[in-house]
């Protein structure tokens, strides 16, 4: 378990992190979300113990990890798939880790076997591609088979069988009961593999819930309206207060009406109905919608 309470990291006058107060749980998959600038980053690294927080407290299974010897066995962490020697093989790199922390040298192996770098395990890290250097940053977090991961945009350079590898991985490690936080911008991704969300903007704390109630807080859920009678529901609609759009498919997308509301209208007028299907807001237009103020350069933004 992470836990993070009043966390806050000042560079000058500039707060880097502000009052941050959140619980990272075993066994599920917690995305850890924000715009560029947000703090994630900063976060993360004095949840490792490479930043000093300026107030506030961090700590892992009940301490903070620099108290932890041997830290790898206690957390596995990817922060820069690059922040690797290029003259050193993979297996030469693991080697040194598991050494630095009482690893037994099988276990090198055994994580290149799991992250699919085995036959590529005798070749200098500087020739790899960042697809190969990202798993061998997986393997690394992995070595001491800890109960708690952290992961910075793991699936930056994976092809689509990487990224569907990455994804049964972090579910796996969840099913086993350990602490699973990952950063990423890629709102597809955490759709499919987060159960819960910290989303975080300008340093602060903007939501820690399931991914289902984070999704549910954005208010552009729509109604897809088939009929054909579209202009006549539509004028019906305008004047209830909703929003209409005609799609080139003659569907309408209805915003601010309900389903039910919709077809008592289109019964009340004896309009007929061919679909009626309600849509809620995705991750991606919750996450876009619920950080709009935290934007550090919004589009159009010429700073």
């Amino acid at each position: 378990m992470i836990e993070v309470r009043d966390l806050t990291k000042r560079y000058g006058a500039t707060i880097a992190v502000n009052s941050l107060d959140f619980t990272v749980r075993p066994g599920r998959v917690t995305g850890f979300l924000g715009p560029n600038g947000a703090g994630k980053s900063t976060t993360l690294r004095m949840v490792l113990g490479l930043h000093t927080p300026t107030s506030g407290s961090v700590t892992v299974s009940g301490r903070p990890f620099r108290d932890r010897p041997r830290g790898l066995r206690h957390v596995g962490a990817l922060l820069d798939a690059g922040d690797v020697h290029g003259g050193r093989t993979a297996r030469a790199h693991l080697g040194v880790l598991a050494r630095s922390n009482r690893i037994a040298p099988s276990r090198v192996d055994e994580v290149l076997d799991e992250v699919g770098l085995t036959d590529a395990a005798r070749r200098r890290v500087g020739g790899y591609s960042l697809g190969m250097r990202q798993r061998l940053g997986i393997a690394a977090a992995l070595l001491g088979d800890p109960p708690v991961l952290i992961f910075d945009e793991p699936l930056n350079g994976l092809d689509p069988e990487g990224v569907k590898w990455v994804r049964g991985l972090f579910r796996r490690l969840a099913a086993e009961g350990r602490t699973v936080f990952v950063s990423s911008h890629l709102m597809s991704e955490m759709e499919h593999t987060a159960d819960e969300l910290v989303v975080v903007g300008r340093g602060e704390l903007i939501a820690a819930e399931s991914l289902k109630d984070f999704a549910s807080r954005g208010t552009r859920a729509s109604v897809t309206v088939g009929t054909p009678a579209a202009p006549e529901l539509a004028r019906l609609l305008l004047a209830e207060g909703a929003g209409v759009h005609e799609e080139d498919s003659g569907l309408l997308t209805v915003t601010g009406l309900s389903a039910a509301r919709i077809g008592d209208l289109a019964l009340d007028h004896r309009l007929p109905l061919h679909q009626l299907t309600p849509r809620t807001a995705s991750l991606e237009e919750a996450f876009m919608e619920l950080t709009a103020d935290s934007v550090e350069y919004p589009a159009g933004d010429l700073r």
